[in-house]
């Protein structure tokens, strides 16, 4: 399934009946990623039961395999719709920002992964990283969901 083309959630990594998976566009935090809702929603209070049940098959299998493929040391879960509301914004559309953090620096393809705001609430900004990199960031992931 594609969502419409304002919403720029990321690169598809996968998908279940209710909720999308893509890979965040900022890798500031090693294996960031964002879930969206297939359906349009706003609230998070409003998602049905068998949507929820879903969400938490997906931060079981997201968590598990960022641990295994990065070794992340914890992970910050966060719906934040703030930007939504700013001028020329698309409609909101209800999604989370799934954020791996790190105790220790990671190396990938020869580029290195920090997380120097690790211990508290602010992730790490925009990095720039390669495109094969992010190939092998959405491999590692995709080849750890079981």
């Amino acid at each position: 399934m594609k969502l419409d083309e304002r919403y720029n959630f990321g690169d598809y990594l996968y998908e279940r009946d209710h909720w999308i998976v893509f890979l965040s566009p900022n890798q500031g935090n090693l294996g960031s990623c964002v879930v969206a809702l297939k359906r349009k929603e706003e609230f998070l209070g409003n998602i049905k039961e068998d949507e929820w049940i879903e969400l938490r098959i997906i931060i079981k299998e997201l968590e598990k395999a960022v641990k295994k493929a990065f070794g992340a040391t914890l992970f910050n879960w966060g719906f934040l719709m703030n930007t939504f509301y700013r001028e020329n914004s698309p409609p909101p559309w209800l999604h989370c920002h799934f954020i791996p953090r790190y105790d220790h620096k990671v190396e990938l393809n020869g580029e290195i992964f920090e997380d120097p705001y690790f211990g508290y609430m602010r992730p790490w900004g925009p990095i720039k990283i390669s495109e094969k990199t992010r190939r092998i960031i959405k491999e590692k992931i995709l080849e750890n969901i079981e």
